[in-house]
């Protein structure tokens, strides 16, 4: 977690920020974090970050006439925006729970694994904890659960919304059976419509009093509510057919394409339906792959295999990693993590984000 004086260092800079720009990071911990900050202050514009690029973002900040940056669960922005934003001096607080070590001097950075107490959990946790307003509670745990891990207070949002929950002490579980795991696969599959729709869908969160507002379908989030279906069909379809995929070596690998990504909701699927395998899932677009791996201490191994693939980059966390290889190297990148799976035996690393103690402690 943040530290007190963390916590009042950027209670500062938001009450300085007359017009702020949110960057979040285009999944359900980055939206929820954003929702927070924006909800506490009552101003600020969001914008969800899809890739680097540099150009288009930082032409947002001009275009919105910004006098503050905020970065939220990113663990790589270019360095070009960064460059772009120094020379117009604009102040930058940038908050992440990812490993990272390259960040400019000029930036105000916050992030838990620095501290002298390491934590990882979630953005919106660490949010939560800067904006504590108790009516965004499920705000909070939404953002929290999308990303799979349970913060000390859902016991509080549990006692506030029972029937929201599902009597169940699997974090995955929860995201996919609950109603406030539905909200947290709403809002992920919302950040993957047209710009229009998700700009309207942030405008209808920015002001939503409760989550039954989301859940209740309803002409305010009718396109939101839309997105969903058609992203859930699709799930449900794939989801199927990876479940008859052959393991190789403990690792299930599953192969797809077609216009619209939905690895990352795939690999937790599948990570949930197969708890004790390795999931690699992989969506081919063009000369590029993207590959969405989970599964306990993957991200050195995927680290490993790629140092050596021209182009290749991945990041993310111990259980949970992202990648993006070229077509040509795709084959060479499955056997050698098929190779170096076979070599290490997993690490017994104690974790906050998996199974819960549901009388209020947290557990592996």
């Amino acid at each position: 977690m943040l530290t007190q004086k963390q916590i009042l260092e950027v209670q500062e800079h938001l009450e300085k920020a007359q017009n702020p720009i949110f960057f979040f990071d285009n999944d359900g911990d980055g939206l929820c974090s954003f929702l927070l900050l924006q909800r506490y202050i009552g101003r600020g514009k969001g914008v969800a970050m899809k890739s680097a690029d540099a150009g288009n973002y930082f032409k947002k900040v001009m275009e919105l006439n910004a006098d503050y940056i905020f970065i939220l669960d990113r663990h790589v922005v270019s360095e070009e925006f960064l460059k772009e934003v120094r020379q117009v001096n604009l102040p930058v607080v940038w908050i992440d729970h990812h490993e990272n070590s390259d960040i400019p001097d000029f930036v105000n950075y916050y992030n838990p694994l620095l501290n002298k107490e390491k934590t990882n959990e979630p953005v919106t946790a660490l949010c939560y904890q800067i904006t504590n307003r108790k009516q965004d509670l499920w705000i909070a745990v939404v953002g929290c659960i999308s990303d799979h891990f349970v913060p000390d207070f859902y016991f509080e949002f549990k006692e506030k919304y029972p029937d929201l929950i599902i009597d169940s002490k699997n974090v995955k579980e929860i995201y996919f059976k609950s109603q406030i795991g539905k909200i947290g696969r709403i809002f992920n599959a919302g950040l993957k419509d047209r710009t229009t729709n998700v700009v309207n869908m942030l405008k209808f969160l920015m002001k939503v009093r409760t989550p039954y507002e989301v859940l209740e379908e309803s002409k305010y989030n009718q396109t939101m509510y839309k997105k969903f279906k058609e992203i859930n069909e699709k799930y449900e379809k794939l989801l199927e057919k990876a479940k008859s995929q052959k393991n190789e070596g403990g690792v299930l690998f599953f192969q797809y394409g077609g216009e619209l990504s939905i690895s990352s909701d795939l690999s937790n699927g599948l990570r949930y339906e197969f708890p004790g395998k390795i999931i690699v899932v992989i969506y081919v677009s063009g000369d590029k792959v993207n590959i969405s791996v989970r599964g306990d201490n993957v991200r050195e191994i995927v680290l490993e295999v790629i140092k050596d693939l021209e182009g290749a980059t991945g990041g993310g966390h111990e259980r949970a990693v992202g990648v993006r290889v070229k077509v040509k190297d795709l084959e060479k990148f499955k056997e050698r993590f098929v190779e170096l799976v076979g070599k290490r035996a997993p690490k017994d690393v104690p974790s906050m984000r998996g199974d819960i103690n549901i009388e209020g402690k947290k557990g592996l």
